[in-house]
């Protein structure tokens, strides 16, 4: 990587935030210098038990235990131990449509939900398809399974019938709740019609029910219920079931590329100690504070940072259901504003889309709120981070840029807010409880500065525990690759002050005649430039070299692509990591396969330069429209 980049100087909380940390910094270094299992046993503790556990850490990868005796249930760590008084949920929709929720009215709305889920006979262990937006029945629907110790799968809601059908096929669930639609971006997204379709022939599902939010009298047919009707009929309060710590919580769908995606199974108590313990460090969120995690609920990011780890920090979560630029690019301004929203969870994508939308949107928002952004996704660009700061933050803030996966279950690289430092770009340091090692391809140890592969070295808590019916699929893409260790398959470094730089999948880290370089400098390089709103970089075979890369970039607006452009950029690669990582074309296009979630798919990239067609699985994909726009522009 540029060593610019790696020994920038390192930022330090602010004076706000370091006044309010959670510890002190002595005590910071204690945990942090603690052995991942007796660490995990103290941060457990903080958390309310029905049988305390005893012992921490048993077993290895592939076949471990946390906390193996101990018993809680999640729902009353997330809910009932709250100031039942205190605001609970700020809920918006594009449209408008609002409402507020307490923590007493939402553990009353779980309880009872919880009931009716039994009473259809929902028992512990039996499978419950989420296929909702961001609303708040989502947060009633997935605390209620915690309650009676189903487990729940979290469907996206922005997947085609196919996609859904594939992962009803594999959870079997004997419950599906959904919504009858959504909004995004103004157009209505019929989820319930698509469950329609998926559900076709899975014998599984007794019963559907739908909370009918766009259209109330959608009609339903004999095996489906109004989830209002049902919910406002019942007067039972489900007990809370004690589980054990390491008892499947839920399952969660990756997507795959060329295979079937595979069903990552969480325990319900070890995601939740991680995720406590991952807020409670990535954002110190307290229950003071008016918190806005801008995920879709289907990704991970959303049960991490506000549906469990956020709840059960008792803090007044915002929740948006539709596209946060719309109806305006102000948006998200207006949401801060009106509810004083002091801390934020994005992505680096929708920091990039607020700047891409120009600073006047800013100007007439107080903003004053505002203490920290924290991030993860993919990574991020110094050039976003200080518009960040300087410009959205208007110099005050604190921006935590994090790192974690699905298969991890929380962001576990990132800034103890308030207590250590970060540096633009990074990924902050492992928190405690994990230990991590950036390895050479024949897994021997990197050196800091060494681009590598990134391992995690123990066990802990939140890690997923199997794939759901296919234990030796987990084994094969996590666990064989480096004997002993967890393989992230990310590209990845440590500076010098122990500092994490993830630089992308493994597969965009390209040898270019000998010369091993991620993709993530290359794009930081080009995101400097004025003209420049987003870029994407892909590695292209080739005869002599091996590889090349090619560069995707979205002018800003105003902008046209021009040969000369073209050569402005190519330069500033050069000029930013070196000659040899000239690209060997600069395309310039109007937009880029993303997800749903705002994550550019480099893979379409890579696929569309060498044959012209795409492969493997395209449900995540939001904007079909961007393959024929790329296609053309490659051929022109």
């Amino acid at each position: 990587m540029d060593d610019a980049l790696l020994h920038a100087p390192l930022v330090s909380p602010t004076t706000a935030l370091s006044a309010a940390a959670p510890v002190s910094a002595a005590e910071a270094a204690r945990l942090q210098a603690l052995p991942p299992a007796e660490y995990w046993l103290e941060i457990a503790r903080e958390l309310n038990w029905m049988t305390p556990p005893e012992v921490a850490l048993e077993g290895s990868f592939g076949d471990f235990s946390y906390f193996r005796g101990g018993t809680m249930n999640v729902s009353v760590n997330c809910l009932d131990r709250h100031d039942p008084q205190t605001v609970a949920l700020h809920y918006e929709r594009e449209d408008g449509r609002s409402e507020t929720w307490s923590y007493g009215e939402l553990t009353d709305a779980v309880a009872r939900f919880a009931a009716c889920l039994q009473d259809l006979g929902v028992t512990k262990g039996d499978r419950v398809g989420i296929y909702l937006s961001n609303c708040p029945e989502a947060f009633v629907a997935i605390q209620a399974c915690y309650r009676i110790g189903a487990i729940y799968s979290v469907i996206f809601a922005g997947f085609s019938a196919s996609a859904v059908r594939d992962r009803l096929d594999d959870a079997q669930p004997k419950v599906v709740v959904c919504t009858d639609a959504t909004l995004r971006r103004g157009k209505v997204v019929p989820l319930k019609a698509t469950l329609d379709d998926a559900r076709s022939g899975i014998h599984s599902i007794e019963a559907v029910i739908v909370a009918r939010r766009i259209d109330p009298q959608a009609v339903l047919n004999t095996d489906e219920h109004d989830f209002h009707t049902l919910l406002n009929a019942q007067t039972r309060r489900a007990d809370p079931l004690p589980m054990e710590a390491n008892e499947p919580g839920f399952i969660i769908y990756t997507s795959g590329t060329t295979s079937k995606p595979k069903g990552l199974v969480h325990s319900g108590v070890g995601f939740l100690v991680g995720t406590y313990a991952n807020v409670k460090w990535a954002l110190n969120l307290r229950p003071e504070d008016t918190y806005w995690c801008t995920a879709d609920v289907g990704w991970l990011t959303f049960p991490i940072f506000a549906l469990v780890g956020g709840l059960a920090q008792g803090a007044t979560h915002v929740i948006y259901e539709g596209s946060i630029d719309t109806p305006t690019p102000e948006r998200p301004y207006q949401m801060i504003e009106k509810y004083g929203v002091t801390k934020i969870f994005t992505a680096p994508t929708a920091l990039r889309m607020l700047r891409r939308a120009g600073d006047a949107a800013l100007s007439s928002h107080d903003l004053g709120t505002l203490q920290l952004i924290a991030l993860v996704g993919e990574p991020l660009d110094p050039e976003t981070w200080h518009w960040t700061q300087e410009t959205l933050g208007g110099g005050r803030i604190f921006v935590n840029n994090t790192y974690g996966q699905t298969e991890t279950g929380t962001a576990w690289a990132s800034s103890m807010v308030g207590l250590t430092p970060t540096r633009p770009g990074a990924c902050g340091q492992p928190l405690p409880g994990y230990r991590a090692q950036v390895v050479r391809e024949d897994g021997s140890h990197a050196e800091p500065g060494e681009l590598g592969y990134l391992t995690l070295t123990e066990p802990f808590p939140c890690l997923a525990r199997t794939v759901w019916g296919d234990h030796e699929r987990y084994h094969s893409v996590y666990l064989s690759e480096y004997p002993g260790k967890y393989a992230a398959s990310d590209a990845a470094l440590f500076d010098q002050d122990g500092q994490l730089w993830v630089t992308g999948r493994v597969d965009d880290v390209m040898n270019v005649a000998g010369h091993r370089i991620g993709t993530m400098e290359m794009e930081a390089a080009l995101i400097t430039h004025p003209a420049v709103s987003e870029a994407a970089v892909v590695a292209r075979p080739d005869p002599i070299k091996g590889m090349v890369p090619v560069a995707f970039v979205v002018p800003r607006a105003g902008t046209v692509g021009s040969a000369e452009l073209e050569q402005q950029l190519s330069d500033a690669i050069v000029k930013g990591v070196g000659s040899i990582a000239r690209p060997a074309r600069v395309i310039v296009v109007g937009t880029l396969p993303r997800t749903r979630s705002g994550k550019i798919m480099r893979r379409l990239l890579r696929d569309l330069l060498e044959s012209g067609e795409v492969k493997g699985d395209l449900t995540s994909l939001e904007n079909p429209d961007a393959i024929e726009v790329v296609r053309g522009e490659i051929a022109g």
